[in-house]
């Protein structure tokens, strides 16, 4: 390796060497070849692309879904004295256009994109004219519809070849089966296959998966007795507050976490975690992408996740420093029935996803032949409760609509909380004078806000509690409170998701949606639903199945995990009551009654069972009645 890259990591890192695989799939890029590499939660992906573009002329374009990873990132390098810039979903337009202006005469050497913005004609013809050095693909498991998290906006990737013909890509991803590894090379066309793969092995993690019909107790003594810091995964949001409560209660410092709370709010809540303020998060999958928390002792699902690929991202946020961690899922039997179920409703067939998107337009007053380029704010759950439609099969159907290039709907923004008077003024007035701790809260919302009678504004909390010098808890109550008594309508602040139509409406009875790529996605879902179960249910080692499932077909037992543990106990405790069947036989021949009763370890079942086996090894013999050893062994 050329002591440039030393001298950069160094410098921007301050570390002396490269990890395992960092200064090959370095070395790769810098010789101009395109290069996938696997390498598992916390394995340094991000340096292999930022220490090859600073060793280069011109900028590196990141592609990432994660937008909370690209502000950090971005954050991480601005603090290392590295340009770098990103755009996302929410920019105004003028501000991506100042953005993608220094990006072509300024010098960045960083711009993260998510895959969405690819889609615009504006930002492919800016980046045609940027001395770009490197295309770095985050999460490039996310082009295969063979992998567990398929985007269809990362099918656009490959025309990015089209702008620099001679720019390699870096693909880069922390799992991907054998076929999802073929399938990612093909997707951006490879010239010619250059896989590295560093081992999924995690030989500090110990895997648990286990059957307990009382979770939340297991799970707080679990909490108690390895102490230090962990995350908690659920399934949806309503839990993660629930489940938050009941640790502390049990004196466990706790918060909660997921995509529907404001910016500020998580970020509070993530920094709390972060900074072992907070011992224990509870969150939904929205937590965890991008962040780099090296103490992590545990991490339990209360769910079962919907595939091996998903929870090994999840638990390999466990032990990053290296230290013995502890992933462990907590199931009932009625959770794999609740796995399938989710599976089926997420294929919702073709009239279904037709039906949707004649809602959809309707929702938004969209007329017949227009629509092409419109980006709006989407609450899912409101649509679908306004349509009286399921949740899941709506959410699926919107991922076929983009798959089929009749929309793309990007990741969560913040949405500002809404607040609109139901009453007319004179009404208004009375309220003020009837309940007066409203008075100044009114007040100061007709003196911040014209229209507040006949539109839905936008309105800051926050700038409310400082100008009236109360807590921001305090307003969010009166807020409520006034929409309680039907005064107002206060819509509080919601992450949705930006739904952009990219073609004009039409008829959806000849909307075309392609059903054979739907039938071969449910089978690809249903052998990760499969191998998710089997790993619950038939696995001999939880990491050697991990391993197996991954393509490394000579993984050994771990040693550590549940699985392992139980038969390393079970085997030792074998050994034991050997031993006392020997030395209890060595003395003279006795009836099974007997020999049982001289025996101090394992149950009376386990011990006949270990006699019977002795017997058929011949290493006992059985005559009238009596047992006696066989001197030959």
């Amino acid at each position: 390796m050329t002591l440039d890259s030393i001298s950069i990591l160094r410098q921007y890192w301050g570390f002396e060497s490269f990890r395992p695989l960092q200064e090959e799939i370095i070395q790769s890029v810098i010789s101009g070849k395109d290069t996938l590499a696997l390498l598992p939660t916390g394995g340094g992906k991000s340096i292999c692309f930022q220490v090859p573009a600073l060793m280069m002329e011109g900028i590196c374009i990141v592609v990432t879904p994660l937008i909370a990873l690209m502000k950090d990132q971005v954050e991480h390098l601005r603090k290392n004295g590295i340009q770098a810039v990103a755009i996302y979903s929410g920019m105004k337009k003028r501000e991506v256009d100042i953005t993608l202006d220094n990006c072509v005469y300024g010098k960045i050497k960083f711009l993260y994109l998510s895959p969405e913005r690819l889609y615009n004609d504006l930002v492919r013809e800016r980046i045609r004219f940027m001395n770009v050095n490197l295309f770095a693909i985050d999460e490039a498991h996310c082009i295969s519809q063979w992998g567990y998290d398929f985007r269809p906006p990362y099918l656009e990737l490959a025309k990015l070849k089209e702008l620099h013909p001679k720019v390699p890509f870096l693909a880069l991803t922390a799992t991907a089966t054998e076929r999802v590894i073929v399938d990612i090379q093909q997707k951006l066309n490879f010239p010619k296959e250059n896989v590295f793969v560093k081992s999924f092995l995690r030989d500090n993690l110990a895997y648990m998966a286990i059957e307990e019909e009382d979770k939340m107790g297991r799970m707080v003594r679990i909490i108690h007795k390895l102490g230090g810091s962990g995350i908690v995964y659920v399934r949806n949001r309503r839990e993660t507050q629930e489940i938050a409560r009941i640790l502390i209660n049990n004196g466990i410092a706790s918060d909660y976490y997921h995509a529907g709370l404001p910016g500020q709010e998580r970020d509070q809540k993530q920094n709390g975690w972060m900074t072992n303020a907070v011992r224990v998060i509870v969150a939904t999958n929205a937590f965890g992408m991008g962040i780099d928390k090296p103490d992590v002792r545990f991490v339990i699902h209360l769910d079962l996740p919907d595939s091996l690929e998903a929870y090994y991202q999840e638990a390999g946020r466990a032990g990053r420093d290296g230290k013995k961690a502890y992933p462990v899922i907590l199931y009932q039997k009625n959770d794999e029935k609740k796995l399938v179920d989710t599976l089926e409703a997420s294929f919702p067939d073709v009239p279904f996803i037709q039906q949707t998107y004649h809602y959809l337009c309707n929702h938004f007053q969209i007329p017949y032949g227009a629509g092409e380029g419109l980006t709006v704010d989407f609450d899912v759950v409101t649509f679908a409760k306004k349509y009286q439609l399921p949740l899941v099969p709506v959410m699926n159907a919107l991922k076929f609509l983009e798959r089929d290039g009749w929309l793309t709907l990007s990741e969560a923004v913040t949405i500002p909380s809404r607040f609109k008077f139901e009453i007319d003024s004179t009404e208004l007035y009375k309220v003020q004078v009837q309940y007066v701790k409203y008075d100044k809260l009114i007040k100061a919302i007709l003196r911040t806000y014209g229209g507040v009678f006949e539109n839905y504004i936008l309105i800051n909390e926050y700038e409310f509690a400082n100008k009236l010098g109360v807590p921001y808890g305090r307003v969010v109550e009166l807020l409520k409170s006034l929409e309680a008594l039907e005064i107002a309508s206060y819509l509080p602040s919601t992450d949705a998701p930006q739904l952009t139509f990219l073609q004009n409406r039409v008829d959806y009875k000849h909307l075309y949606i392609d059903h054979i790529f739907i039938r071969d996605r449910h089978q690809v879902k249903g052998e990760q639903v499969n191998g998710m179960i089997d790993y619950i249910e038939k696995s001999h080692c939880r990491s050697q199945s991990l391993l197996l499932y991954f393509g490394e077909k000579n993984a050994g037992f771990c040693q550590v995990c549940d699985l392992c543990l139980m038969r390393i106990h079970k085997e030792s405790q074998r050994a034991k009551i050997k031993e006392e069947i020997k030395n209890s036989l060595l003395l003279g021949p006795k009836s099974l009654h007997d020999l049982i009763d001289s025996l101090t370890f394992g149950t009376e079942k386990r011990r006949i069972e270990i006699v019977r086996d002795l017997l058929d090894a011949e290493v006992i013999r059985l005559e009238d009645k009596l047992y006696s050893w066989n001197t030959l062994f």
